[in-house]
């Protein structure tokens, strides 16, 4: 599986260097966008109708000979240079056989070069645009974005933040509030405030103004660069960038980009949703930098510098029901590779549910402690259930960091836990850490390779697009194997049984922020597949625990008169059945309030 930690936010961004035409701003702003090697350079030659094609060799040598010159130092370039009657229909042209993330022209001199015009440009763009003024610089400190909430603030906000990746800038929000506005008006851009709010490097700036045309201007001169989305209204039916941005190409002394999508709006200009359209730039980023790979962490001894500095210690917790076939050798090869051989471990206990096979004895039996999770806390009762034992272990264990670990995985190595402390060890800023993998479904005697996470895709993940979308980028939000730091673990409540992993993450959103959660590629995991009825029981916990959820966000009930009784359907012999199971998720406080939590022995 491929991970995409190093992802850029645009991967190709497209700049004409068209003959006759000052373009320096043009590939500044593309080179910030992008950076250096992720800009791709085009030549265009263009010719009158009235005149010869054949008289623009020499403008089409020397434009040619530049895009070699440029090649060498650091862009990827198209070594040639097209004459062209129509060089706006040759761009179109590289545009579809290139597929370029953004377009980037300058503004006027290459719509006057390109033969096209700026309200062509506009209502037609062959891919996302950004048109930029003459006074874009090479080197930027301050960047300001003014937000609204129209349907192009999410890419206006991409681009700012792509920038931000390739040098130190500073990033203003700007939203301008007239005494005349009305309530549509801020509910667009309520939906954007939702992702401002966790984007910590973006400073927010309020203005209260009747004219925002004016303030926006003023505001501006005190900025390097501007990044604004174009009006999404027509001017007497003409496509335009809007009055504000219009002056500000005209008048303005700093750098400008104005930008457009290819796609048209999909919901109302002054919608909610439009503003929470922008919640793709808030997850892509993420993505792009918190998600990682089991690789990144195979030196052991890095890891071990790194928790030396860090000064903590690590628990490893393995909760586990009737896996004698498994467990042994997931402790053996735990234990030798990060207990004996590097002792990046601090503690290995086994969290046992009552097993009735011999799990227990086999991990006494390599050494390591084993606590059954019904006589753990029993003055608090004893309740089945996976998320009940993960709950416990927090009592159970000792070290600053958490992981746990599932006793079923067939193809056990290592980096399932040094995977996972690598990033907590890395950035002190995650207080929470995922596992993902390729997860091999068993069909008869086949092995389907893309199979397995029937309930992540079919439940879970839809349920976070649709309630929680800024867990969206989570690849496994119910994979086995994660852990965080004990700090946060022991302020969250705990669902006591499937529904524990989608609450926990969905507790780490609120508390800490989205930026607090990483996830990581453990490659590939093998382990026995569930029979469907025990996925649909699966599925019904985690609805129920995310309904939960629900509740305390907007402070009403939900489950209070629903049902929590599930009908199941059995087949016996020629037969179909009706049986019925109670599948009642229920919660556990978190551990910090539990008084026995704080008088337990810490050495």
């Amino acid at each position: 599986m491929k991970t995409p930690s190093k992802t850029k936010l645009f991967k190709k961004v497209l700049v004409p260097l068209v003959y006759g035409c000052e373009q320096t701003s043009a590939i500044n702003a593309a080179r910030t966008i992008a950076g250096e090697d992720n800009v791709m350079l085009v030549g265009l030659v263009y010719v009158p109708e009235a005149e010869s094609l054949s008289g623009a060799a020499v403008p089409v040598r020397e434009v040619r000979q530049m895009l070699r010159k440029l090649s060498g130092v650091r862009y990827r370039t198209e070594v040639y240079a097209a004459a062209t009657h129509r060089p706006w229909h040759e761009i179109i042209g590289v545009t579809e056989r290139e597929k370029p993330d953004l377009l980037v022209l300058e503004y006027p001199c290459q719509f006057e070069t390109l033969n096209t015009t700026l309200a062509e440009v506009l209502a037609h763009p062959p891919c996302d645009i950004a048109i930029v003024n003459s006074h874009v610089s090479a080197s930027l400190d301050n960047v300001l974005i003014p937000i609204r909430g129209g349907p192009y603030a999410e890419l206006a906000l991409r681009i700012a933040l792509s920038m931000r990746r390739f040098r130190q800038i500073d990033i203003t929000s700007l939203h301008m509030v007239s005494t005349k506005s009305d309530r549509k008006q801020d509910a667009a851009f309520r939906g954007i405030e939702r992702v401002l709010k966790q984007l910590p490097e973006v400073k927010e700036h309020n203005v209260a103004t009747d004219d925002s045309a004016e303030a926006l201007f003023e505001t501006s001169r005190q900025f390097d660069l501007t990044v604004m989305g174009a009006s999404a209204r027509s001017v007497d039916e003409v496509a335009s960038i809007g009055p504000a941005a219009e002056r500000m190409m005209r008048e303005g002394k700093c750098g400008l980009i104005v930008v457009k999508t290819k796609q048209p709006p999909r919901f109302p200009l002054e919608s909610e949703e439009v503003g929470q359209t922008a919640i793709s730039v808030l997850v892509d980023k993420w993505f792009a930098e918190n998600t990682f790979h089991a690789d990144e962490f195979q030196d052991l001894n890095y890891l071990l510098s790194l928790k030396r500095e860090r000064g903590v210690s690590i628990s490893l917790a393995l909760p586990a029901l009737n896996e004698a076939e498994t467990v042994g050798n997931v402790i053996q090869t735990i234990k030798q590779a990060l207990v004996l051989d590097a002792p990046l471990l601090d503690e290995i206990v086994l969290i046992d549910s009552n097993s009735e096979d011999r799990t227990r004895e086999i991990a006494q039996a390599l050494g390591v402690p084993v606590y059954i999770h019904q006589a753990v806390l029993p003055q608090y009762g004893a309740r089945r259930g996976k998320g009940e034992a993960l709950w416990k272990s927090l009592y159970c264990t000792k070290g600053d960091i958490l992981i746990w670990l599932d006793t079923d995985i067939v193809n056990i190595h290592p980096r399932f836990v040094y995977g996972l402390i690598g990033p907590l060890l890395l950035r002190p800023d995650v207080q929470f850490i995922k596992g993902f993998y390729k997860r091999p479904l068993r069909v008869g005697g086949k092995i389907q390779a893309g199979g397995g996470g029937r309930v992540t895709e079919l439940t879970a993940r839809p349920l976070l697009n649709l309630f929680y979308p800024e867990l969206s980028g989570v690849i496994q939000p119910l994979s086995g194997e994660y852990g965080g730091r004990r700090s946060a673990l022991e302020q969250f409540g705990f669902f006591s049984g499937y529904g524990v992993e989608i609450g926990m993450l969905i507790d780490v959103l609120d508390k800490f922020g989205l930026n607090a959660i990483a996830q990581v590629d453990l490659q590939e995991r093998i382990h026995h597949n569930q029979p469907l009825e025990a996925l649909s029981k699966m599925s019904f916990a985690i609805i129920q625990a995310v309904m939960r959820k629900l509740e305390t966000r907007y402070g009403q009930s939900i489950l209070e008169n629903v049902n929590q009784t599930m009908k199941l359907i059995r087949y016996e012999g020629e037969r179909f059945v009706l049986d019925i199971e109670e599948i009642a998720e229920r919660d556990r406080p978190p551990m910090l309030e539990i008084p026995e939590y704080g008088e337990r022995p810490r050495a």
